[in-house]
Parts: structure tokens; C-alpha cells; sequence
């Protein structure tokens, strides 16, 4: 019977026990399961009844862990309780029988049980439920010993399974099958790594009643959760608007913005902020704040005062909260657009870069399921960076391919300074116009080149007024198709517009808020 060890050894094995009286308790069912699991990758299979365990014997050769269920007035012991048990499962073909081997009143001995199933020609698994359970079975010549009753002999049932019992009974050199709330495919691999030899999932595989409602129940929690969170004040504070809305997941509940007076500063900014948000006052319990520039440790800055010119280190996150009666979160607008983008857009959460081409430049990366944004939150300024042919004068990118960049240069050769005006003309056909984009858009391919060796994201998402221009997008790519594939960035188009920075930020808001409720 050692060949049996041999190949549960390192395996899974599935428990085919449907739910009591459920539709899919019936041997034909059970049989079926099983042939789905060993087709799976299953090396045995676990049955429980007689009648059950006839049906999959008669379809396959796999080792097979018998038992029987009995409820007993006189004993708490429900696996495999009488000797007569082990007779019947022996003869209706399992290689293992499992029996309850905790210690407890029960109606036959373990040893008297374990001989019996010797003498039947099979192997004995002893179900524990501590060390001491297994080290007696061990000691009464048990072939294997299983967690399955840890948690089950009295008191609420823990949710996870018990990596601390696999590992003491390991320690002892016996065949450790670990058994017993085992839901999903990293606690099984931990129950290797804790010295199981196999291990046992039932429930997670063929109690389909059970697994629905998990799922159920998880869903009917996370809608409940969005249904009782108040909804995040979401606010852009950029070099043209201060646009407010009320965000609760990716819906936009109600908006309101304003032009920017470049000028005024940031104190004005912020009163103009609580003026826009006066009518939700009570609705939300948090608020974000997506702003352009150097977000970093509560602190605002201006990376490029062209675009917005803002104080040095501005305390915008304890202003905002003093102002707004809440708590705040600050980041860059490109960065809350990236997480946007990522959770509810184009990013669809795979590792990706968030790439802004609007009056600015600017981006995010997000990777590993985590926004980047570095010690001092300059990770994704793109738009700050030399890039190919732009190091040669020393400007920045954002000096050389932007919004801004395509107004000046729509000026000096005689073209509106207005880069939309700039577009339209290009797709009339001006050959001045059509040069401007297309020299913007060739220095984006560059950067874009750059960062898939810099990061090989999954993609490369594209927004901002400019990078959705209609042809802007399709002229990177003709401008990377030379590259070879490997080296080439899958580019997508934005999804979320210009609402990816606030549903972003409303969205980084409530889980810095979760995470303060945690430290709390």
C-alpha cells in the first residue's frame, strides 16, 4: 500500500461530498465530480457513503479516501464510528479509510479501528483535530494523519485553516495530509511549505451550495459597504478650472467647477473649492484633492510655474482639512488619473503608465496593483524630462510636445495660438499645422519608446486633451511601428476623459481613509 502514498504524495485531493439532501447529492453526481477533478489534476478523491463510493470506483482507479457519516446519540464521533463501517468501505473499494481519531467518547477504540482496517487490506487515516489526537494514532500505527476535525471539536469554527497543527504533526516524520477549510489555492500551497505531504480541498471544489454563497455574501457585503459609504468630494485643481464633484465609486453624483484665476493663490483657490461644494455640505465624509504639480507628505509645490504658479511647500492637505471639516488627500492630477484609469478604465488592473498630453505633460505608473509616487511625488512628471532629440537644447518634454508647446508654435508660423485650433487646422489639411502635430506627437513616441524599457508595463494608456485629439494617437504608433514587437508599447486611448482624475483621486481618498481607520 505504499504505492498509495506514492501518489498522493505532493497532490491534491478532492473531497466529493456534495451537501447533505442537496440536488447534487446522488452517486452519479459524485461520480462525476470525480472524474472533474482527477481531469483537473487531482491524484484522489475523498468519499463519503457507501453508495458513493461504489460510483466512483466503478469509473476510475485513483486512490480512493473512504468514510462514512453517522450522527450518534451516544458518541460525538460522526467518521467512520463502527468497525461494520470499515467492512462495508473495504469492500465497496477504498484504498484509505479516514476515521475520527480525536478523544472523545466514541463507541469503538482508535486501535481496535485501526487494526480493522489493516486487516481490510487498507490504509488508516486518522481525522484529528490536535497534536496529541495525531501522535496517538501515529503511536497505534495510523498510515496517515489529517487535520480535517482542527476547529471542529467544540466552539465557533475558525474561517481559515489550521497551518499550525499540519505543521507540529510534520515534525513527528508521519504522512500529514492537511484537511479543513482550505478555500483557495494559496492556502494549499502553504500547507506544502508547512509540511503536508497532500492535501485535502472539498467545499471550494464540489459543494457548489457553499461556494455560491461565499461569493453571494461577499458581493451582498462590498454593495452594502458602497451603499452605507458616504460619497468622496473629488476635487481638480489644475492651471484652467477647479472642477468639485461627488464621486461614489466610478459615478459622478453631481459636478460643479470654475475657471482658475492663475493669479489669486491658493488660499482663494481653496475658498473657491468650498464655495463649489457648499450645496453637498454633510453628504460626503472625505475629500480628495488632485492637483497640478508636487503633492508629496501634505505639501504642494509647483514643479513648472508656467502651468500654475503655487507658494513653495503650501500646506494644502491641513488648509483643505481645516477648510472642508474632513479629512484630505493630495496628489497629482496625473497620478489620481493613472489609479483612475487603472481601477475603472483602460489600465483594466493590469501594470500600466498613464500618460497625460494636455497643456502639460504628465503620467503615472502603476504596478504590482500600487501607485507610484515616490519619496517626493515626482514619479510620472514625464512631462519634466529630456527625451531623445529634446536633450539636445535642454528643455523639457512639456516644453517641446505639449498643449502649450502647439499653441506657440501654432503662433509663430503665423497659425492661431490655440492648439485646438492647431488640430483643426492640421485636419484641414495645412501642412504647417499637420508638421506641429506630428512633431508632438513624434517626441511622445520617444518618451514612450523610453519608458517600455524603463518599466515594460502591459500598456501604455494615452489621455489628455491633446494625446485624444482626433489622429494624435495614431501618429505615435506610426512613429513606434518601426520598433521591433518585443520592443514596441501596446498603446490604448484613455476611457475615463477628463473625469479619470476625479474618480481616481475619490477613489485613493477613500482607501486612505480606510487605512487611517485601520492605524486608529
Amino acid at each position: 500500500m505504499s504505492r498509495i502514498l506514492g501518489i498522493l504524495q505532493g497532490g491534491l485531493i478532492v473531497s466529493c461530498q456534495p451537501v447533505p439532501g442537496g440536488p447534487m447529492d446522488q452517486p452519479q453526481t459524485v461520480a462525476a465530480f470525480a472524474l472533474a477533478a482527477l481531469a483537473g489534476g487531482a491524484v484522489g478523491l475523498r468519499v463519503e457513503g457507501i453508495a458513493n463510493l461504489r460510483a466512483v470506483r466503478a469509473v476510475t482507479t485513483a486512490p480512493i479516501i473512504g468514510l462514512v457519516k453517522r450522527d450518534l446519540a451516544e458518541s460525538p464521533v460522526r467518521i467512520t464510528p463502527y468497525l461494520s463501517d470499515v467492512a462495508d468501505l473495504a469492500a465497496a473499494g477504498a484504498d484509505v479509510i479516514a476515521f475520527d481519531a480525536t478523544r472523545r467518547a466514541r463507541p469503538v477504540p482508535c486501535d481496535a479501528i485501526i487494526r480493522a482496517i489493516h486487516a481490510a487490506g487498507c490504509l488508516a487515516m486518522a481525522d484529528c483535530s490536535d497534536l496529541e489526537d495525531g501522535m496517538a494514532a501515529h503511536a497505534a500505527g495510523a498510515d496517515i494523519l489529517g487535520s480535517t476535525m482542527s476547529g471542529y471539536t467544540g466552539g465557533s469554527v475558525p474561517e481559515v485553516p489550521d497551518l499550525g497543527i499540519v505543521d507540529s504533526m510534520a515534525r513527528t516524520g508521519a504522512f500529514v495530509v492537511a484537511e479543513g477549510r482550505y478555500h483557495v489555492p494559496q492556502q494549499a500551497a502553504d500547507a506544502i511549505r508547512h509540511g503536508a505531504r497532500a492535501v485535502v480541498v472539498g467545499s471550494a471544489i464540489t459543494r457548489t451550495e457553499h461556494v455560491t454563497e461565499w461569493f453571494a455574501a461577499a458581493i451582498r457585503a462590498a454593495q452594502q459597504a458602497t451603499q452605507d459609504a458616504k460619497p468622496v468630494l473629488s476635487v481638480d485643481l489644475g492651471g484652467s478650472k477647479i472642477l468639485a464633484a461627488l464621486v461614489q465609486g466610478d459615478r459622478i453624483l453631481a459636478r460643479s467647477e470654475t475657471a482658475t484665476d492663475r493669479t489669486a493663490g491658493p488660499e482663494v483657490w481653496l475658498e473657491q473649492v468650498l464655495g463649489l461644494s457648499s450645496d453637498w455640505k454633510g453628504a460626503f465624509d472625505r475629500a480628495g484633492i488632485a492637483v497640478t504639480g508636487l503633492a508629496a507628505q501634505g505639501l504642494w509645490r509647483a514643479l513648472n510655474p508656467a502651468t500654475l504658479d503655487i507658494p513653495v511647500d503650501y500646506a494644502l492637505q491641513s488648509r483643505a482639512e481645516t477648510l472642508l471639516a474632513t479629512p484630505v488627500m493630495i496628489a497629482n492630477d496625473a497620478q489620481a488619473a493613472a489609479w483612475g484609469e487603472f481601477v475603472f478604465g483602460a489600465g483594466a488592473h493590469s501594470d500600466m503608465i498613464f500618460l497625460t498630453i494636455s497643456t502639460g505633460i504628465g503620467g503615472g505608473v502603476v504596478a504590482g496593483g500600487r501607485l507610484l509616487r515616490g519619496r517626493n511625488g515626482l514619479a510620472g512628471h514625464f512631462g519634466q524630462i529630456a527625451a531623445g532629440e529634446v536633450s539636445a537644447d535642454g528643455l523639457r518634454l512639456e516644453d517641446r510636445a505639449s498643449g502649450r508647446w502647439i499653441a506657440a508654435e501654432g503662433a509663430r508660423t503665423g497659425l492661431a495660438a490655440d492648439a485646438r485650433a492647431v488640430f483643426t487646422a492640421a485636419t484641414a489639411g495645412d501642412a504647417r499645422a499637420a508638421d506641429i502635430v506630428a512633431t508632438s506627437a513624434s517626441r511622445v513616441a520617444h518618451l514612450c519608446a523610453d519608458l517600455q524599457f524603463m518599466f515594460d508595463p502591459d500598456r501604455i494608456v494615452i489621455g489628455g486633451g491633446v494625446g485624444l485629439a482626433p489622429g494624435y494617437l495614431d501618429r505615435i504608433r506610426q512613429a513606434l511601428a518601426p520598433l521591433d514587437p518585443i520592443r514596441r508599447p501596446d498603446l490604448v486611448a484613455a476611457r475615463l476623459g477628463r473625469d479619470a482624475g476625479i474618480v481616481g483621486m475619490a477613489d485613493l481618498a477613500r482607501m486612505d481613509q480606510n487605512n487611517r481607520e485601520k492605524r486608529q
